[in-house]
């Protein structure tokens, strides 16, 4: 055989957790042809010779939990995530509101808890700048929204409205709203949002695929494809996109789970999955969203939040999914063949996800498809065992794992050391045997993997950031360069079902990554500085710098 495309002059990451090293790569009809040192005997007059000029070659990026459609529809909105504080985000509201006039609603998000007194901006401030209009800003974890007088009148919301079984309210010394929403809440004020159309929520999409692209990710798991009441249904609209030719890179749904229903939800996804299916987009995994964040309370943890005055309150978050309906849910969902995917934040919500899996392997034995907790945020020292013999997915979210604001401004009060301490134990659960995915949750953060893999390695952020803190988080819990850039590129491919992707041998898929450095080569403080030069899918570039 000979090579269609010959990468040359630079280093290859194979997507195992060893340094990228010094070799060529051939692609041919869409597949890897050969790895090696001298490859020259493969090429032809016709074959396109890429010189990477010292850069690096890798498998492409797969995110294992992220929302393109709705990141997509944001970047496209009121788009807050470049700024930090109350009077950027006001500022931005206001031009945004100026000029669009006509919107009937204000809508966008990625404002940080940590920018407002309390972690909760009023509806007054949001008033001054968008005056009698309905608004609704997502903050950037989206667990919550800031909502404008308009917009409360318009749901109903008084100080009469009692808060739902799965959120609250945020209330002035009256009892009125006071602006924010937590959790289930915000289902109060989206159910009277104008559904976005068709092709609003295509060009999202598209929008959306096309800046994962940038960042060299070759395929992701959406992670909520249902209809609820802050999500519209995409699975239909990833489908025809697929048979379009519009959606080129590899995509699973993770079909939302009701947990304001039962069992017989399961019957219903079976036949969606099979009506889903595609080549390019399948729906191989359900969404539980079992507990909130800590932030608002919500995370559910073993032992109640603290009070200010640091001694314990009467807290303890919620568990969205009744424990003993749990391990049945997960059973039936197992026996099905699905990978059950659960949010998990609080020590008590990965136990209880822990021990719903348990349930499930001793149901139906210890074979069956591959089961994921995503952002294992809080774990208790005795549940960093369980994984590994359980066959749990760590779904991480790296950028998270820092000493940023929210985490100690918001987080550390209401946790206390010993539990803050406990954050995000990747080191652990790695040396422990679990198996590794990454992904970015977004537009909650960035989808740049070079970001989170930045903080996975240094438990700190960019000493560029206004956000930086010198004091890295849990310092022991770090990774290996290796082992980052293979949980978001073979850990996550396998963990989806992406056969033949996320290593780079012969046969597999010339779904790659060019970078321009050899990450391995630079100081670990400057992995956040790698940049994607192009990303190919099937051995045919897509994006290109």
């Amino acid at each position: 055989m000979t090579a269609q495309i010959l990468f040359t002059g630079g280093w290859v990451y194979d997507g195992s957790t060893a340094p990228a090293r010094r070799a060529e790569l051939a692609v041919a009809d869409g597949r890897v042809l050969a790895v090696g040192d001298d490859l020259d005997g493969l090429l032809t007059p016709a074959t396109r010779v890429v010189d990477l000029a010292g850069a690096m070659v890798g498998p492409g990026f797969v995110d294992a939990h992220a929302h393109p459609v709705e990141g997509g529809l944001e970047m496209a909105r009121c788009d807050l995530s470049a700024a930090g504080t109350r009077t950027e985000y006001l500022a931005i509201i206001a031009a945004y509101a100026a000029a669009h006039p006509d919107e009937p609603w204000i809508l966008g998000g990625g404002w940080q808890v940590a920018a407002f007194p309390g972690g909760t901006p009023l509806a007054t401030e949001l008033d001054a700048v968008v005056g009698d209009r309905p608004a609704v800003l997502s903050n950037r974890d989206h667990h919550g929204v800031w909502a404008s007088t308009a917009a409360l009148r318009l749901a109903g919301i008084d100080a009469s409205t009692p808060d739902p079984h799965d959120g609250r309210i945020e209330r002035d010394e009256h009892g009125a709203p006071s602006g924010m929403l937590h959790e289930g809440a915000r289902d109060l004020v989206a159910a009277h949002i104008p559904p976005d159309s068709a092709a609003t929520e295509r060009a999202g999409l598209l929008r959306g695929q096309q800046y994962l692209l940038s960042y060299g990710i070759t395929g992701w798991q959406d992670a909520i494809v249902g209809k609820h009441a802050n999500h519209t249904d995409t699975g239909p609209l990833y489908l025809d996109a697929a048979r379009s030719g519009e959606l080129v890179a590899r995509v699973v749904a993770a079909l939302w789970w009701d947990h304001d229903r039962g069992l017989e939800q399961v019957s219903e996804l079976v036949e969606r999955r099979a009506a889903l299916a595609h080549p390019r987009f399948r729906a191989s995994s359900i969404k539980i969203m079992q507990d909130g964040i800590p932030e608002n309370l919500s995370a559910g943890m073993l032992t109640p939040y603290l009070l200010p005055d640091g001694t314990p309150g009467d807290r303890t978050g919620l568990s969205l999914v009744p424990p003993e309906l749990f391990g049945p849910v997960a059973t039936a969902l197992d026996r099905e063949g699905f990978c059950v995917h659960v949010h998990t934040i609080g020590d008590r919500a990965v136990r209880e996800g822990l021990d719903a899996v348990a349930a499930a392997r001793a149901a139906n034995g210890p074979g069956g498809p591959r089961h994921t907790f995503a952002h294992v945020q809080v774990v208790h020292p005795d549940d960093v065992p369980r994984f590994a013999p359980l066959g749990v997915v760590v779904n991480m979210q790296a950028l998270w794992a820092s000493n940023e604001p929210q985490n100690l401004e918001v987080n550390l009060p209401l946790l206390g050391a010993e539990r803050y301490g406990w954050q995000y134990p990747f080191g652990a659960l790695w040396s422990s045997g679990a198996a590794f995915a990454a992904g970015s949750d977004w537009p909650v953060t960035t989808p740049d993997p070079w970001a989170a893999i930045h903080v996975a390695v240094n438990r700190t952020l960019p000493r560029e950031s206004p956000e930086f803190h010198p004091e890295p988080l849990a310092a022991s819990q770090a990774l290996t360069l290796g082992q980052a850039l293979h949980a978001y590129t073979a850990g996550s491919a396998a963990l989806h079902g992406f056969e033949a992707t996320g290593l780079l041998e012969p046969g597999a898929a010339a779904d790659l990554a060019v970078v321009d450095r050899n990450p391995f080569e630079a100081d670990a403080q400057e992995i956040h500085a790698v940049r994607t030069v192009s990303t190919w899918i099937d051995g045919r570039e897509v994006f290109t710098a």
